[in-house]
This record gives structure tokens, sequence and C-alpha cells, in this order.
């Protein structure tokens, strides 16, 4: 496993990193998201994302690692908790942290994260929105200074507006999710220039999007699929025809092309299982893909390069359709 630096936080963190949604009860039973934990830290992943949101993943990851004596980066977030969760209830706020470091058996977090800063009708964390301040920074500050955070950060999933609230400056990571993918790269117009700007680390999630590149849909593609655009069918006939050309997996093309770039920190991966993790660390481990076979994802991703208006957010490949916009 390769290590790089997780911006101007200085950490060290594992070109492949532990995304904490599956080993919850969302994706696992507890056991096997426990077994997968530990043969994460064994192959050298070091860095773990997780959040309140997550089910029971805090849970879990506290279970893991109170087995475990090797060090790791670990990464919560700000967001959902309690409930009714108002944002601006400071208080509330720092009572989340509270159960955060009880629920993961810790006495600090290495980054703490706002969670969705970035879509106002899901959080509205900021009564500002102009400058993006609100009671949340202020908290950051305050565990900051106490030592129960080391470092903060954002965790968005928009490609327009997370940049503007990276630009305050305030923070030190950003997770962008949904927008760094081989063919969804919307992220590269400004949130990873911005960030760069910024000095932060770069952590790049859901490089499968969701499962939309997981594994080839080729029925639902050919024949299938009314959601997707005429551009974006495409599109996937011909990553699906590289992916044969190359004798390549697609979820190790897809994970290969995030590392590719040397301005991404870590990619995370929604393993679930042993052999999940077994399988992307190797992936990582075969490293960044040669510059041809670049020019040839490019060259593809260029055909949509913007998300349709109308294409669902979380793509719906074996599960039915339930109009524009929705996954």
């Amino acid at each position: 496993m390769k290590y790089r630096t997780l911006g101007k936080t200085g950490l060290k963190v594992s070109e492949l990193g532990l995304g904490g949604l599956f080993v919850s009860s969302v994706g696992a039973q507890r056991d096997e998201g426990v077994r997968a934990i530990h043969r994460a830290l064994e192959l050298g992943v070091n860095y773990i994302d997780t959040a309140p949101g997550y089910a029971d993943s805090e849970e879990v990851i506290g279970a893991a690692m109170g087995s475990s004596a090797r060090p790791f980066i670990l990464s919560t977030k700000l967001g959902g908790r309690p409930h009714p969760f108002n944002p601006q209830d400071k208080d509330a706020l720092r009572r989340s942290v509270e159960t955060s470091l009880k629920l993961l058996r810790r006495d600090t977090i290495d980054i703490l994260m706002i969670h969705e800063p970035d879509r106002p009708g899901q959080y509205d964390w900021f009564p500002d929105w102009e400058n993006f301040h609100g009671p949340v920074n202020e908290l950051l500050t305050e565990l900051r200074s106490e030592k129960i955070i080391r470092f903060t950060g954002l965790g968005g999933t928009t490609a327009y507006i997370l940049p503007h609230i990276i630009a305050t400056g305030q923070y030190d990571v950003v997770l962008t999710a949904f927008n760094y993918s081989l063919l969804w790269q919307e992220a590269l117009i400004s949130v990873i220039p911005e960030a760069k700007k910024q000095k932060m680390g770069i952590v790049i999630g859901s490089p499968l999007q969701q499962g939309a590149l997981a594994r080839p849909y080729r029925e639902e593609v050919e024949h299938g699929a009314r959601w997707m655009s005429p551009p974006r069918r495409e599109q996937f006939k011909r990553l699906y025809k590289l992916i044969d050309e190359l004798g390549m997996p697609l979820p190790e093309l897809a994970i290969r092309f995030v590392i590719s770039n040397p301005d991404v920190s870590t990619v995370l991966t929604g393993s679930r299982s042993v052999a999940e993790i077994e399988q992307n660390v190797a992936f990582v481990n075969a490293g960044p893909l040669p510059k041809e076979m670049l020019d040839k994802v490019q060259e593809i991703a260029r055909m949509v390069p913007f998300r349709p208006f109308e294409e669902p957010f979380g793509l719906p490949f074996t599960r039915p359709y339930k109009g524009p916009g929705v996954a």
C-alpha cells in the first residue's frame, strides 16, 4: 500500500480508504463488518470515514478498533443527529460529537466534517449563505481549541456550490462524492481546483457511482434503462467495449482511474466484506493507469461532459425507475 499526504494536515493516508457506510447494518452483518475493517488495516489501509447518518457504522468501527492496536486515521461528521435534527443548535451538535466519541471508543477525532454543507434543502447549516457561516463553524473552532478534533472538513456532493464553501479557507479536508469517476468528472471543473488552491486534502467518495460502475449492466444498457439519455447509453457501450479490450474488471479500471490523479489524497470504497477489501486493495496496488489507457478513458468521458438534467442521481440499474431526478 502506498501513502499520500492529506493536504495541509500533513497526515499520511493510504491511497485506498474505507468508506464506513457498508460495514454497518446497511451492508453487512456485524461480525463481517468487523472482519472487513481488521483485514483492511492488515493490508495497509489507514483511513476510515464514517458519519452519524451511516446507520450503526460508528458503533461497528468502534467495536472493531477496540480490539485492534493498529493506528488509523478517522473522519466522521456532523449531520442528522440528534433527532429531530437542528443544524443551528450548537449544543445539540456538540452532543452529537460526544455520541460519536462514545460509539467510536475514542477520546479525539482526527477529522470532523460537516455533512452535506452544500445542500440547504437537506441540512440548513448556514443562516448566512453568502459567507457560509453558522453555529457549526463556532463549534468546530471550539472543539479544535479543546483538542477534541484535530482537523476540519467538508463532505459534499455538489459540483458548483461546494467550491464556494471551500473558498472560505476554513477547512482542512474535502470529501467530494459522485462527481469524480470514470464517466462523471464535474469535480474537475471547480471542486478539485479550489481545494488545491486552499491546500486541502482531497478525498474521493463513490468511485463506483453507488454501484453503477461496480459491474457491467449490459442487458439494461442495450435494451432497458428508460432513464438513460442516448449519449449516456452510447457512452456506457463504449466503456464496456474498452474493458473487454483491456481484459480488466470495470471496478479495477474505476478505482485505478481515480488514484491516477496525483491531486487525490485517497479514494474511499464501500467494501463490506473481507473479499471486497482484498479485491480493492489489489486494484489499488496495481497502481495508476498508463497514459494511453487514461487517454482512452477520457475520450469516453468527453462523450457526456455534464450530467444530463433528467438523469437520476443514483443510477437505478436493477431497480425500478421512480422518475426524473430520483434514485
